[in-house]
C-alpha cells in the first residue's frame, strides 16, 4: 500500500531516511541536520515537497520523497522524485510498480505535466524498473554549487 505521509509518520520516516543515506545509493552522506529539515518542510502548511511510505504487511518497507515545481520546459508543474527508497527486506515485490502507479495518480490530481527522476548508472536495476515505467534519459548533465546560508 503507498498512502502519503502524516506527521504521525515523523519518526518513521526519519529512520528511513537514515537508512537511505547510510547505503552506497547515495553518492555523498549528509548531516542529519538535513534530514530534520526536510521534514520540517515537509509538514509546512505551504510545503511544495510530498512524501509517501510504502507499507506492505502493516510494516514500513519504504517512502518516496518528492518536490513539487513549475517547469517552463515542460509546460507546467514538475514533480521530481527526489528519493525513493525500499527496504532491502521488501525489495522485488512489486512495490516499486504501486509506487509509480500511485505518483501517476497524484500527477493526474495535481495537474502535473511531467515527473523527473534520476539514478546513478551504476544502479543498472533502478535504470531498468524506471524504463519499464516509461521513463526517458533526458540527457542533461547535472551540475550543483552549494550556497552557504
Amino acid at each position: 500500500m503507498i498512502r502519503p505521509v502524516t506527521s504521525a509518520d515523523r519518526a518513521v520516516l526519519r529512520g528511513m531516511l537514515a537508512e537511505f543515506y547510510d547505503t552506497d545509493a547515495v553518492l555523498h552522506p549528509l548531516p542529519a541536520s538535513y534530514h530534520d529539515a526536510a521534514l520540517d518542510e515537509l509538514f509546512r502548511p505551504d510545503s511544495l515537497q510530498r512524501a509517501c511510505l510504502l507499507e506492505q504487511d502493516g510494516e514500513a518497507a519504504g517512502y518516496g520523497l518528492l518536490s513539487l515545481k513549475y517547469s517552463h520546459e515542460a509546460g507546467g508543474l514538475e514533480l521530481w522524485v527526489e528519493e525513493l527508497y525500499v527496504r532491502p527486506a521488501f525489495r522485488g515485490r512489486g512495490l516499486g510498480h504501486e509506487f509509480f502507479a500511485w505518483l501517476r495518480g497524484l500527477a493526474a490530481a495535481e495537474h502535473i505535466r511531467r515527473i523527473r527522476l534520476e539514478t546513478e548508472p551504476e544502479n543498472e536495476r533502478a535504470a531498468a524498473l524506471y524504463a519499464r515505467m516509461g521513463f526517458l534519459p533526458l540527457g542533461y548533465c547535472q551540475m550543483f554549487r552549494e550556497e552557504a546560508t
